[in-house]
């Protein structure tokens, strides 16, 4: 169950939740995983002619799971979700970072996205509440999608 369904006030409706792209993975996680599998397997299938050098490579194999493994986890604790009445954005595993906008406290909300955001389908999101600083949430997934609900959940109160 995600924070933001469990943090639901009475009448609330959870419309929208998304996380954080899987891009964010790539470069710390990913990229230095397969390396140290890589290497592991070298080690193991070409160079294992001795207890150690398979223990060695065994070894490598379990970092880049564990490795890999801390980044899923940082990834899927952010989380990002619109309602009917607020925006809820959540960040951290052990310690937390949480933020609760009513929508109509709700000023701007901008997207910044690159070429490869626009490509990847991640970007930026801000969101500035009415004479507080801007909260900027960075390779978001899907910042257009999560923008254009609470764009429209901003326009349903004002009917």
């Amino acid at each position: 169950m995600s924070y933001a369904s469990k943090h639901l006030i009475p009448d609330e409706k959870l419309l929208y939740e998304t996380r954080l792209s899987w891009v964010v993975l790539f470069w710390p996680v990913i990229v230095p995983s397969l390396i140290l599998a890589g290497i592991g397997a070298y080690i193991l299938y070409a160079q294992a002619d001795t207890d150690v050098k398979k223990e060695i490579g065994w070894g490598l194999i379990a970092v880049a799971v564990l490795v890999f493994l801390i980044g899923l986890l940082k990834r899927n604790a952010t989380e990002m979700a619109v309602t009917n009445k607020r925006v809820l954005i959540k960040q951290g595993v052990f310690s937390r970072r949480t933020l609760e906008i009513l929508l109509q406290k709700i000023e701007s909300i901008a997207v910044d996205e690159s070429m490869w955001g626009r490509i990847l389908g991640f970007g930026s999101v801000t969101v500035r509440g009415t004479g507080g600083t801007p909260e900027p949430f960075h390779k978001m997934a899907h910042p257009l999608e999560f923008r254009r609900h609470v764009e429209e959940q901003v326009e349903a109160l004002t009917k």
